[in-house]
C-alpha cells in the first residue's frame, strides 16, 4: 500500500518538528525550504533520512502531496500555498498536525503581549507540582517534536496568532486569552478584526468541559465575547473589578475563585512586578486551581519564579545604573508596558525594523519617565521622527555604540531599558540575538 505523503513548507523549530512525527507516524515525508536550513535543523533531518530541500520551492515535489504541513511564517497568500488550495490539497498547521497524534491535555496560551512569560509561568506551576508536562509552540521545542519523542500527560502551549490561523479541529481544553492589542496587521489585511478574529480562534472547538481564562479588563475581549456564543466555563481575571467566578485584586491581594477552590496571595510575594504580570499570574494561577495544584505549591512557584529570558529581565547594575533587557518587546504596546513598570528614571533603547507602529501611546510615558532615547536601527526617522519634541534622541546603528550612549547618559539610579518597540532583523538574526548583544556590551563597559 503507498504511504501518504506529507510535505512540510519551512524547515524551522516548527517545520522540523512536523517532519520528525509525520515519518514516525508512516507518512512519505518531503521537506522545502525557500530560505537557507539552519545547520542544527539540517542535522536532524539528514540523521533520520527525510529528504529536505533548501533554497528553493520545487513545485513537481510538492504539488503531489496528500497534505501540506505549513510553518507559521509562511503567510497563506504566497503562491505555493495559492497553487496547493487549487488542487484542493489540504494545508494545515504543525500544531494542527500534532494535535493529532497525541492525547495530552492542551492548555493553550495567547495574547498580544505576555504569553510567553504566563506559558513559561503556568509550565513552571504545573512541572513543580509533579505533573508530566511540556512546554511546546511559540516557545521551547515545537508541539510536534515533543509529541514525537515524549509521553506528556499535559502541554503547556505558547500559540502565535499565526499559529492559530492554521488550526481546524485542534481543541485547547484550557484556552488563555491575555490581551489583543494591534500587532502583525499587514499578515491581516490591515484590518484590526481580523486579528481579533484569529485569536480567538483559541476557543474553537471547545465544549462545557473546557475552560476559557480572559482579562475581563480588556475592552477589545469583552466586546468580541458579548458577540459569540462560549460554550466553555469562562473565568475572566481583572485587577480593577471584583469577580464573583476568576481572579481579581483587592487590597494588594490577589484572590481567585473557581468552581470548588478559592486562592488568595499577598500580591508583594509575587515574583513578577508590574499589574501586567499581575493578569499574568493570575492567569497561570486560574490554570493551576484547575489542575488541582495545592495552595502551598502554587504560592511557592508564584513566588519564585525567575522569569523569562529578554522579558523584562533584570541583567546588571553598573555604577547604581540598572540594565533592563527587554529585547522581546517588539511591538508598541510591549514597550508600553515596560515603561509602567520601571520606577526609575529611563534611558530608553528602541527602534529596529519599524512594522508601522504607532508611537503615540507611549508619548506621555516617555514625558514623564524617560530622560534621553538612543534609537538604534539602519532607518531611525520613525523613532527620531516621534520622540525628538519631546525628549533628546541620540542615534545609532550598532548594540555596541547604543550601550555606551546610554551609560553616558545614564546617572547613579538611573534605568538602561533595551525594549525596541520593532523587530530585530534590520541589525540582528532574531530578538534573542539582540537581547543577547545587548548583555554583552553591558559585560563589556
Amino acid at each position: 500500500m503507498k504511504k501518504e505523503r506529507a510535505v512540510i513548507l519551512g524547515a524551522g523549530e516548527s517545520g522540523t518538528g512536523a517532519a520528525v512525527l509525520a515519518q514516525k507516524q508512516g507518512f512519505d515525508v518531503f521537506v522545502s525550504d525557500k530560505g537557507a536550513i539552519k545547520s542544527h535543523y539540517k542535522k536532524m533531518l539528514t540523521n533520520r533520512n527525510i529528504i529536505f530541500e533548501e533554497n528553493k520551492h520545487t513545485e513537481d515535489l510538492i504539488l503531489n502531496a496528500d497534505i501540506i504541513i505549513k510553518s507559521p511564517g509562511i503567510p497563506e497568500n504566497v503562491d505555493i500555498i495559492r497553487k496547493a488550495a487549487q488542487k484542493n490539497i489540504p494545508v494545515i498547521s504543525e500544531i494542527e498536525f500534532a494535535g493529532r497524534y497525541t492525547n495530552a491535555k492542551m492548555i493553550c496560551i495567547t495574547g498580544s503581549n505576555g504569553k510567553t512569560t504566563t506559558a513559561e509561568l503556568t509550565y513552571h506551576i504545573l512541572k513543580n507540582a509533579g505533573l508530566n508536562v511540556g512546554l511546546a509552540g511559540n516557545v521551547g521545542k515545537s508541539l510536534a517534536l515533543q509529541t514525537a519523542e515524549n509521553n506528556f500527560d499535559v502541554f503547556v502551549v505558547e500559540l502565535s496568532s499565526f499559529q492559530l490561523d492554521g488550526m481546524t479541529d485542534f481543541k485547547a481544553d484550557i484556552a488563555v486569552l491575555l490581551n489583543i492589542t494591534p500587532d502583525h496587521l499587514n499578515r491581516y489585511e490591515n484590518k484590526f478584526e481580523n486579528y481579533v478574529s484569529s485569536k480567538f480562534k483559541i476557543i474553537q472547538n471547545q465544549t462545557e468541559k473546557d475552560a476559557f481564562i480572559y482579562c475581563a479588563d480588556d475592552d477589545t475581549i469583552t466586546s468580541e465575547i458579548a458577540k459569540r456564543i462560549i460554550k466553555a466555563q469562562k473565568f475572566p481575571f481583572s485587577v480593577k473589578t471584583t469577580l464573583k467566578k476568576g481572579a481579581y485584586k483587592k487590597d494588594n491581594q490577589i484572590i481567585i475563585n473557581t468552581n470548588s477552590k478559592q486562592f488568595t496571595m499577598e500580591n508583594g510575594l509575587l515574583a513578577l512586578e508590574g499589574d501586567h504580570n499581575v493578569y499574568n499570574s493570575m492567569a497561570a494561577g486560574i490554570t493551576a486551581l484547575l489542575n488541582d495544584i495545592s495552595d502551598t505549591k502554587l504560592k511557592n512557584s508564584l513566588s519564585d519564579f525567575t522569569g523569562v529570558e529578554h522579558r523584562l529581565e533584570k541583567y546588571l547594575k553598573i555604577r547604581g545604573i540598572r540594565f533592563i533587557n527587554d529585547s522581546k518587546a517588539t511591538n508598541v504596546n510591549s514597550v508600553w508596558y515596560a515603561l509602567q513598570t520601571v520606577d526609575e528614571k529611563i534611558v530608553l533603547i528602541m527602534g529596529g525594523q519599524d512594522k508601522g507602529n504607532n508611537y503615540g501611546i507611549l508619548k506621555d510615558l516617555v514625558r514623564r519617565k524617560v530622560k534621553a532615547i538612543v534609537a538604534m536601527g539602519l532607518d531611525n526617522k520613525p523613532v527620531v521622527g516621534a520622540f525628538e519634541d519631546i525628549v533628546p534622541v541620540y542615534e545609532t546603528s550598532s548594540m555596541e555604540d547604543a550601550v555606551k550612549i546610554s551609560y553616558q547618559l545614564a546617572d547613579e539610579g538611573d534605568t538602561v531599558l533595551l525594549s525596541p518597540a520593532c523587530a530585530s532583523f534590520d541589525l540582528f538574526k532574531n530578538y534573542e540575538d539582540r537581547g543577547r548583544k545587548f548583555k554583552e556590551a553591558v559585560r563589556n563597559l
